[in-house]
């Protein structure tokens, strides 16, 4: 699967906004987060994970997470004007820049609110989405468990999460790279490894796991991957925390443009259900 973006290099560069020969600096979140789910890759999980959650005309959903409002359209769409779309996010520019993006969409509604503490009704759901929120949170499994209460019985959790230990990224200085991933498995993302624990978390939270698959973006344009996985911003933080040499952390980065450009890593998508007492039933005959 390949992330190639439509705009070049330079205008990724450009907008962005250089730091130094050390790549882009850390974009606003809510751009961020709309510029890579535009990305073919983005677009490429999303649509998987739509599709696993089979939403339907009537229902009640969930966008747990909701960012400045991605994904609520689709949702919206699929729910139709009987249904209602939830978009819940801690940050309140992000419910802010979601009503703009939807308004004219009445099923839609937009709350600020902590995913540990989620503003629903128990049983209030018949689907939810959460994704690549859980990687950032104090807490995944109590969210989990909150999501898990939220849903009504047989309703289905859609969960999306990174790996960061599979963050590979082609080098002749192999070793910088492994130390780049080490440091951002150990220091720059709170729950670095959780696409892999996704499934026993479900598990634990009281569902039961239908689906797991994965799928692995891959980076053929070294500045779209530094505007997006952070390569430049990261190796500094990296060299100041000591797992890579200055001089050494700047050669590898300058390399990375000089030729042909690699990097991937792993995202893992989990569709989980809220087992009914029919469910129950049917499994013991």
């Amino acid at each position: 699967m390949s992330m190639r973006d439509e705009r070049t290099a330079a205008e990724v560069a450009g907008r962005a906004g250089r730091a130094g020969d050390l790549g882009v600096e850390r974009p606003e979140p809510g751009a961020y987060m709309l510029r890579t789910a535009a990305m073919e890759a983005g677009k490429a999980y999303k649509e998987q994970l739509l599709g696993l959650l089979d939403v339907r005309a009537g229902q009640t959903a969930l966008d747990a997470g909701c960012g400045p409002g991605t994904d609520l359209p689709a949702l919206a769409a699929r729910v139709g004007p009987a249904g209602a779309v939830i978009g819940i996010d801690r940050d309140p520019a992000m419910p802010a820049e979601a009503r703009r993006r939807t308004a004219g969409l009445p099923q839609v509604e937009l709350r600020e609110g902590d995913l540990n503490a989620l503003p629903l009704a128990d049983g209030s759901l018949d689907r939810a989405k959460a994704d690549r929120v859980l990687m950032h949170v104090p807490d995944p499994a109590a969210v989990l468990a909150r999501l898990h209460a939220a849903t009504a019985p047989g309703g289905l959790v859609g969960l999306v999460e990174p790996d960061w230990d599979t963050l590979v990224v082609d080098s002749d200085d192999l070793d910088t790279s492994r130390a780049f991933t080490r440091y951002t498995v150990t220091e720059a993302v709170r729950n670095a490894t959780i696409g892999r624990s996704l499934g026993r978390l479900a598990e634990r939270a009281g569902f039961t796991v239908e689906t797991v698959c994965a799928t692995t973006p891959v980076f053929r344009d070294a500045a779209v991957a530094d505007y997006t996985l952070g390569l430049g911003r990261n190796l500094r933080r990296a060299v100041a925390a000591g797992y890579v040499e200055a001089e050494r952390g700047r050669r590898w980065f300058e390399g990375l443009a000089k030729s042909p450009f690699h990097a991937s890593f792993t995202l893992v998508t989990v569709l989980a259900r809220r087992i009914c007492a029919a469910h129950l039933s049917t499994r013991a005959e």
